[in-house]
């Protein structure tokens, strides 16, 4: 891939990328550059209506733009999911396209949807690959706001970061990888910031349920006054090939992660007169759920972090606490085992290819499973002599819920009333109370259990 303009280092890569396999988005390499199906210009897919839009969630150049929304990686797992969801709920002024790699995956998930729903038979497919940066700016200047799939995202994610950061394209995608996000603030943000592009990361499990539930949590509790939240995740899913990848990169790059992390901290601004942490913690027994609570070292606490320190309404000393929530001691002693040999096997390359190769992406759960499948995340806020239990749930986190909550974020920038918001921002900063009535309306439970 190569690393997109206004890039403050060199390749984030340490030569250990895999080849083009074990990719999420399934499909052979690219026949060339973006364009459209048939080889037709973006200008001939565009409807002449244009869809209503607010006034700041357009680009200048926004009405001239054939497409709203452009979903990149449409032939994977979660990427099919996706385009099924924006297939039933867009709406029907939003102009939308698949992209992706792959011509004939691309028309035949095409042909799977007008199979549901007709009016996706003359649906766009725009060919683009990830290893060619002409073909990503071709697509990031076709659109309004582009969805993207294709992880790992720190091997396959930058080059479609740097043209949307070029080009005043708002984008959103899935990554739950804390050395990406911080590259790609490190080396886009500026850029973004001057185009008005909102970049907006970890859309999907990683991290809209604790983003946006800290964030909910918080809007119960008095203002101007320091904060306590914790965060206890409980889940009952199994996981995809692409999924699997993206975990096994982040665990296998540990010294790579925090190169990354201490570099974001020589760009970022640090606050003055506030403070927003997210500690790690410690395991400890829950009172408040009556689990085992054992803290949780992902994206997530970050990204909660990132929001209370851009907003005012965390109060003036904010601290959040993430924990994987276990009903007995045998389960925490286990899980913490398991986590352990994870990390350990994500070191050595053999191993960790050995089991990519096992668990390839674009492979997932079937509809039976996923339909059994639920998430939990209860928060415990604090602050002002108020006390407060509030929890966000829904269905299969990693696919059914993942796709809503990715397409329903796509919808938001692309559609809704927002604040004016520009660079790498979080859900939370960019999209907030109007991404929480999506998704509400979409089946994701916000609701406050108890207030003390």
């Amino acid at each position: 891939m190569e690393t997109g303009a206004g890039s403050g280092r060199g390749d984030a890569r340490d030569g250990t990328r895999p080849g083009d396999g074990a990719r999420s988005e399934d499909g052979a390499g690219s026949d060339g550059g973006a364009r459209s199906e048939d080889g037709a210009s973006s200008e001939d897919s565009a409807r002449s209506d244009g869809g209503a839009r607010s006034e700041d969630s357009a680009r200048s150049d926004g009405g001239a733009r054939p497409y709203d929304v452009v979903l990149f990686g449409a032939t994977g797992f979660v990427g099919g999911l996706t385009a099924e969801y924006l297939a039933e709920h867009a709406p029907a002024e939003c102009r939308w396209a698949l992209a992706g790699r792959n011509r004939a995956g691309l028309a035949a998930l095409r042909e799977r949807l007008a199979a549901r729903w007709p009016h996706c038979a003359e649906l766009p497919l725009i060919v683009a690959d990830a290893d060619d940066q002409g073909s990503l700016r071709a697509l990031a200047e076709s659109a309004r706001v582009v969805a993207t799939t294709v992880g790992p995202y720190v091997w396959y994610g930058e080059g479609l970061v740097a043209a949307c950061a070029e080009a005043g394209t708002d984008y959103v995608d899935l990554t739950g990888e804390a050395e990406f996000v911080d590259l790609m603030y490190v080396r886009h943000d500026a850029r973004a910031r001057e185009t008005g592009a909102r970049i907006v990361h970890a859309c999907g499990f990683d991290s809209v349920p604790h983003d946006l539930g800290a964030y909910f949590t918080v809007r119960q509790l008095p203002e101007g006054v320091p904060l306590r939240v914790d965060g206890f995740v409980r889940v009952g899913a199994t996981f995809s090939g692409g999924t699997f990848a993206s975990a096994l990169t982040a665990l296998g790059r540990g010294r790579q992660v925090l190169e990354a992390a201490r570099e974001r901290r020589l760009y970022a601004p640090r606050l003055v007169g506030r403070r927003a942490r997210a500690p790690l913690g410690g395991p400890r027994f829950s009172r408040e759920t009556g689990t085992w609570a054992l803290p949780l070292p992902t994206l997530d606490p970050q990204v909660v972090a990132r929001s209370a320190a851009a907003l005012d309404r965390y109060g003036p000393d904010f601290r959040y606490r993430h924990y994987a929530s276990v009903k007995t001691l045998p389960m925490a002693l286990g899980g913490t085992a398991a986590v352990g040999a994870g990390v350990m096997a994500a070191q050595l390359p053999p191993v960790r290819r050995w089991l990519m190769e096992r668990y390839r992406p674009g492979q997932g759960p079937s509809a039976e499973r996923r339909a059994r499948s639920w998430f939990s995340v209860r928060f415990v806020g604090e602050g002002g002599g108020r006390r407060v239990f509030t929890e966000v749930s829904g269905g299969d986190p990693g696919y059914d819920e993942t796709a809503r909550m990715l397409a329903e974020s796509a919808l938001c920038l692309a559609f809704d009333p927002l604040p004016k918001t520009a660079g790498q921002v979080t859900t939370a900063v960019a999209m907030g109370d109007a991404l929480i009535d999506r998704l509400r309306a979409a089946g994701i439970r916000f609701r406050v259990a108890h207030r003390g």
